[in-house]
């Protein structure tokens, strides 16, 4: 069975970060859609990602999955709580979100119906987990 490289696991946890920073600025700058809060802290961790790791596939670092696991786990648990909020497990009355700003459960959170905060969850866990798989590679 083939392995994936570190350098290939790398690469891939690469470019969806920086698709998923590319998408977010589209839907905010292009689409106008303002983001809310807990949207503004995922940001806060995707967009290292993609300077991050491109940088480490640029140096060849082979250790730089170790960052990408990092940030992945910080902006993963703030889109687990936007998820947690959109589910309505987290109660309303700790809303981050700002009565005149943009809701965290409303339809606005949808992309081809599936919730935001979803993607999101789903996009921080698959780089965590391409970032470790860069790490096993006995290679580097």
């Amino acid at each position: 069975m083939n392995r994936m490289s570190g350098e290939t696991a790398l690469g891939l946890a690469w470019i969806i970060a920086l698709v998923a920073s590319l998408a977010v600025l589209f839907v905010g700058e292009v689409l106008g859609q303002t983001p809310c809060v807990l949207c503004w802290f995922q940001r806060a961790f995707m967009f290292p990602l993609a300077i991050v790791l491109g940088l480490g596939l640029w140096w060849r670092d082979g250790r730089v999955g170790r960052y990408g696991i990092a940030l992945a786990l910080g902006g993963g648990a703030i889109a687990l709580w936007h998820m947690g909020l959109y589910v309505g497990l987290v109660p309303e009355r700790v809303q981050p979100c700002t009565a005149t700003g943009p809701s965290c459960t409303d339809d606005n959170q949808l992309v081809f119906g599936i919730p935001i905060p979803l993607m999101a969850l789903a996009v921080f866990a698959l780089i965590g987990a391409l970032s470790a798989l860069s790490l096993k590679d006995t290679r580097t």
